[in-house]
Order: structure tokens, then C-alpha cells, then sequence
């Protein structure tokens, strides 16, 4: 299993300082990855919690750690392709592969929150099919000489972009729901666990995209499985402890289940413990507590 850890990109700790001190001591100490989210809107008075309220953009935060590390992967669970057009993201994603040396691990999703959708000008509606349609154009632009496209959602008249990808970056889909599932074991290089996953029936969900694979004539075995570990460092023994919540012991023991369940790549992600990513957490003592982590964790 591959080992990874999230960059500082929610609340008060997520300065450049301890984004690149958190990218660097994860490189130094052996993790395979650094992950970033997306998150463009928050909508006023919205439930979804406080380390959602301030947000980096997680292409510019990649694109700046990547001038200041030199092995570790780079990656972003998810950003959601209805808020790009195809050919933007495909070319930010182009750049991004070459700046960092091929190091682009890119997760894309299809989004869940309503506004967001509305201030991107973009229908809620058929968001399943317009994602299928903006992959087929992306990975075209990244293969082909001359691209011409006409479809439900795009339209691109006879167009060239280069520099192409070299190689093109490994494409990850997000989504919980079945369809969701399917498309990825169909299109993907491998699946992405949402922050809200229930860790403990992740095989379930793995199984499904495997199926899917199976049936689209594709190998099972070659894809990833990328969960993000929504990780809170609180004391042992707690009753009804869900996985990722604990000691460092308990949290340890929670990625073996993971790789039991055929999950091939965990990061930890300190930004959706409220205790660090909030906009109102002590920067210092967060950046204390995932240095802590780092340690701790190591692979």
C-alpha cells in the first residue's frame, strides 16, 4: 500500500510556509503522495462544516509545491470538471504534469453542491453524462494531432493543444453512488473515497468498480484505489471509534483494514478534522499536531 499525506489547504494553518513544510518532511520522510481538495463556494449558513469555509485552489497550491519537491506524487482528490471547460483543465493539467516532472496524480469528479454549479453557470442536471463527455474530449486533446468534437455539452471546432502530457497524467474518479462506481471501473485508472466514506464497507464499493472493469474487458488489477483517510488524532479506546479516529496505534491498525479491503493508496488528511482545518484552530498547534502525525504515521 502506498502511504500519503494532505498538504495545509483549509483554515488558518493552510499558509505557503506550512504547505511547503508539510510537502517537504512527507517527501523526506517517505510518503508516496501529497494530496490537495477542491472547494469553490461556500454557500452562507451552509451545514457542511468549518474546515469547508476557507479553501486554497488546489491546482496553484500543486503547481507551487511542486518547484519545491523533487519525488513525491502529487494530487488532488477531487476537482470537479463542470466548473472547467474541457480544454482549460486539460492544458492546466498538461502544465502541471510537465513543471512537475510527471508527478500528477489527477482525481475528477462530477460535484454535489448546487451553488457552485450555479455561480459556474452550469446545469445541475446530467452532470453523469456531461462528466463522461468531458473525459472522452480531455483525453483526446491529450492524444491526438487535431481534435474536432460536437457533442451534448462541447463543442470543439478542428483545434490543436500542445504540449501534449508525457506520459498523460493517471485519471482518478470520485462519486459514491453505483452509476458513479461503474463509470470508473469503465473509464478510470482507478476510484477516490469521498470525505464522508464509510471506511468500514469500503470493499463493497471497491468490488463494484472491479465489476464494472471486468464487464468494460479491462484488467481489475491495474487500477488504484485512492482513500482519503479523514484522520483525528484523539486519545485510545474510545467506544464506537470509526476508522481514521484514535491513537496513532488505532490508526495504524485502520490502514491495514484498508489494505485488507483492496484499498491500494491512503493519504491522511488532517484539513477535515475541525480541530485543524477550521478557519478559528490555533495555526501553530495544527501544524504541531500534524507534524506529530508525520512522524507517527510514517510508512
Amino acid at each position: 500500500m502506498r502511504i500519503g499525506f494532505a498538504v495545509p489547504v483549509a483554515g488558518s494553518w493552510a499558509t505557503p510556509a506550512n504547505m511547503v513544510r508539510v510537502a517537504q518532511r512527507a517527501e523526506a520522510l517517505g510518503y508516496h503522495e501529497v494530496w490537495t481538495f477542491q472547494r469553490l463556494l461556500y454557500p452562507r449558513g451552509h451545514s457542511m462544516g468549518a474546515p469547508y469555509r476557507s479553501v486554497h485552489d488546489p491546482m496553484v497550491t500543486l503547481a507551487y509545491l511542486a518547484g519545491v519537491t523533487s519525488r513525491v506524487r502529487l494530487g488532488v482528490a477531487v476537482l470537479n470538471m463542470p466548473f472547467f471547460s474541457p480544454p482549460l483543465l486539460a492544458k492546466q493539467l498538461s502544465s502541471l504534469q510537465a513543471v512537475s516532472g510527471g508527478r500528477l496524480d489527477a482525481g475528477l469528479g462530477l460535484g454535489w453542491l448546487p451553488e457552485e454549479f450555479a455561480a459556474s453557470g452550469v446545469s445541475f442536471e446530467r452532470r453523469g453524462r456531461r462528466g463522461e463527455e468531458f473525459l472522452h474530449v480531455l483525453r483526446r486533446l491529450w492524444s491526438e494531432e487535431v481534435v474536432e468534437h460536437k457533442g451534448e455539452f462541447y463543442e470543439l471546432p478542428p483545434v490543436h493543444q500542445d504540449p501534449k502530457p508525457a506520459p498523460p497524467p493517471p485519471i482518478l474518479l470520485g462519486g459514491s453512488a453505483e452509476v458513479a462506481l461503474r463509470r470508473a471501473g469503465r473509464l478510470a485508472d482507478g476510484w477516490i473515497s469521498s470525505s464522508r466514506e464509510d471506511l468500514d464497507r469500503i470493499g463493497e464499493k471497491i468490488s463494484v468498480v472491479k465489476e464494472a472493469a471486468r464487464a468494460a474487458g479491462r484488467d481489475p488489477e491495474a487500477l488504484r484505489f485512492v482513500t482519503r483517510g479523514v484522520t483525528r488524532v484523539r486519545p485510545s479506546g474510545a467506544a464506537g471509534r470509526a476508522p481514521m479516529t484514535g491513537s496513532f496505534e488505532e490508526i495504524r491498525q485502520d490502514v491495514a483494514m484498508l489494505e485488507a479491503g483492496g484499498v491500494t493508496d491512503v493519504f491522511h488528511d488532517l484539513n477535515f478534522d475541525p480541530e485543524v482545518g477550521s478557519p478559528d484552530a490555533d495555526p501553530e498547534e495544527s501544524m504541531r499536531r500534524a507534524e506529530a502525525a508525520l512522524e507517527a504515521l510514517v510508512p
